[in-house]
């Protein structure tokens, strides 16, 4: 049994990267889900929303000081 090529982190910041938009072609959507697991997903996700959150306060601070 040969499992199918893991995604390596770069890969799993593009897809997450990409989800909060809600655009991604149909080829990559499928690249995804081939390589992908849900652990990489779950922890991607969580990272990829704490940066975001810290993007926007930060920009947010330094708008209103």
């Amino acid at each position: 049994m040969t499992d199918a090529p893991r995604s390596s982190p770069f890969g799993i910041a593009k897809a997450v990267f990409w989800s909060f938009f809600g655009i991604r072609r149909g080829k990559d959507h499928d690249a995804d889900i081939s390589r992908l697991t849900l652990p990489q997903v779950l922890i991607g996700g969580v990272i990829g929303a704490v940066l975001l959150i810290a993007s926007l306060a930060t920009l947010v601070y330094f708008v209103t000081h």
